[in-house]
């Protein structure tokens, strides 16, 4: 079997830490069971230092043997098909599943991302707005009438939309109570702990490293 290494930064900041991409493939891997190393690529320089891998300049990458994919989604995906416990077996289960994976990414994080980024420039009721509350709206009617997205159970589809929505300021925008319980669901697993303390402790001993 060959072995994954998931890369991502040697440091960042405080602020990032346990959200810097790395984390939605560590929690699939430790929800699905499966092996694997963390490899880092310098956060200095980090625009230019990995273009060759990452036509973009960011992180995650994974690695499967010979095989290197860029993007988180793409990551997610390719695991998922390692283990049912992330993908249905059956089609019309991969398909919904699949189907709710590109909707956390264009759906949701496409409006919620550049929301973001505006709010913590200081523009909270910035133009954007009113689509993100619009689509979180949407997505709240969603979550009143099932735990999970797709097959009545834990999916990669939850494990990325959960991971999209629990932003505190995206978590903060608006009530919506089933919203709320499902990242509150999605992240109590252990799977989900044990890959968040897992990137925070990375971070930290870089702190010790840069010092």
């Amino acid at each position: 079997m060959n072995e994954l290494t998931i890369w991502t930064y040697d440091w960042v900041p405080e602020g990032p830490r346990g959200f810097v991409r790395d984390l939605r493939l560590r929690w699939a891997c430790e929800e699905a069971g499966l092996t694997y190393t963390v490899q880092t690529i310098p956060f200095d320089g980090r625009e230019t230092n990995h273009l060759e891998r990452q036509p973009f300049g960011q992180v995650p990458l994974l690695s499967d043997g010979e095989l290197q994919l860029f993007e988180s989604g793409a990551g997610l995906l390719h695991l998922a098909c390692k283990s049912d416990t992330l993908m249905p077996p059956d089609a019309v289960g991969r398909a919904h599943t699949q189907q709710w994976v590109i909707a956390a990414l264009n759906s949701i994080e496409m409006v919620s991302v550049p929301w973001w980024f505006l709010a913590i420039s200081g523009d909270a009721n910035n133009g954007l707005a009113g689509w993100m509350g619009k689509r979180l709206d949407q997505l709240e009617d969603v979550l009143c009438q099932r735990d999970w997205l797709v097959a009545d159970r834990f999916t990669v589809a939850d494990l990325l939309m959960a991971d999209v929505l629990r932003v505190p300021k995206v978590r903060a925008f608006g009530n919506r109570p089933a919203t709320e319980a499902y990242v509150t669901r999605a992240t109590s697993r252990p799977a989900f702990k044990k890959a968040y303390a897992d990137q925070l402790e990375h971070f930290e001993l870089a702190d010790e490293k840069r010092t």
